[in-house]
């Protein structure tokens, strides 16, 4: 241990952690029966089938956590020097319910039971809005009265709906809602989809290991290749986990889709007005979530620019004191430390 972790901003910043969840009761009962009922795809079973039935410590103690807002999370946010915590509803949130009207109620409570809590802590929590996706022109209306009403900051999708992205048509009353509002949407992690999830689930790859990156990360790419940002130029996209490999990947992803694009050989591929590594420089936001690796956070601030990336702890999946020293220790001036941080964060989620 190099440093004790406290509160309050002792080493010239605040701490504010990006992406960090929760659960509420409702939606894990939920998952339980359709595990149960076979109703789940393979995605949510190894998901949701580990961590609401098994009883083993890490299961136990990660679903106990999720499930709170109160006192305990406080204290662990203490513990590890957190000041704030940007909080959005576990993966896959409302996006797997089947039943259309179920999914808009779990999320519409889930953002009541969040706004309570955010309400009791307003110097501690910071609330994202839940949708439900299967219903876009809901989720919009959901997305204003997110950010008027309970006053959240930014909005979560869990990648995949049901294995269907947003960078279809039928999504776009919720980038008009993101655009209206002047919020971010955060990508963050789902289990594979089934028609990908195959060869994952047998090695054990499928969970965050491995294919939530993969997946998010594709789901990211369709949406820079669709236009989604020539079309909202303003939007802003998060994703976490240090870009889910995309700033690793840049170079050949430019060169590839350029060539594609001259070649006509995808009619979904079409040009663009940016390369997709100037997009990253101006429409997507990278948390350093679940990646505490000083070389990756410092590769990844040189690619897409010191005011695009941000500290995250991903609690309760990985609450690891040694990663916050991890951040509090890269070699880089107080002041890319200060935006890395604390006021990144503020900037792009307004707070």
């Amino acid at each position: 241990m190099s440093h004790q972790l406290k509160t309050g901003g002792d080493r010239g910043y605040l701490r504010i952690a990006t992406e960090e969840a929760f659960a509420t009761r409702e939606q894990i009962d939920w998952y339980l029966r359709m595990v149960q009922e076979g109703s789940a795809d393979r995605g949510l079973t190894s998901l949701w089938g580990f961590y609401a039935r098994s009883p083993s410590e890490r299961a136990t103690t990660i679903l106990a956590r999720l499930l709170d807002l109160g006192e305990e999370r406080l204290r662990h946010m203490d513990a590890t020097g957190i000041d704030k915590a940007v909080l959005a509803l576990t993966a896959p949130g409302a996006q797997a319910l089947p039943d259309v009207a179920a999914a808009r109620q779990l999320a519409q409570r889930a953002n009541d039971y969040l706004a309570e809590h955010v309400a009791a802590h307003p110097d501690r929590y910071i609330g994202m809005t839940t949708v439900a996706p299967q219903d876009p022109q809901w989720s919009a209306r959901e997305i204003v009265r997110g950010a008027r009403e309970l006053k959240f900051k930014g909005v979560q999708i869990n990648s995949h709906t049901q294995g269907e992205y947003l960078d279809l048509p039928k999504f776009d009353p919720i980038f008009r809602a993101l655009a209206d509002t002047g919020q971010p949407l955060y990508i963050h992690p789902s289990a594979p989809p089934d028609a990908m999830i195959g060869p994952m689930v047998e090695a054990g790859l499928d969970g965050a290991i491995f294919g939530f990156g993969v997946e998010v990360g594709l789901h990211l790419l369709r949406l820079i290749t669709s236009g989604i940002f020539d079309r909202y130029p303003q939007l802003q996209i998060m994703v976490g986990h240090m870009g889910e490999a995309l700033p690793f990947w840049i170079y050949r992803i430019d060169y590839m889709h350029a060539a594609t694009v001259r070649s006509k050989r995808y009619a979904a591929l079409k040009p663009l007005q940016k390369t997709i590594l100037e997009y990253l420089r101006s429409n997507v936001l990278i948390t350093t979530s679940g990646m505490a690796f000083g070389p990756a956070i410092l590769y990844t601030q040189q690619v897409v620019g010191e005011d695009r990336v941000m500290y995250a702890m991903d609690y309760p999946y990985q609450f690891e004191p040694e990663e916050v020293r991890t951040h509090d220790l890269l070699d880089i001036p107080l002041a890319t430390k200060k935006k890395l941080m604390q006021t990144n964060a503020e900037r792009w989620f307004r707070l």
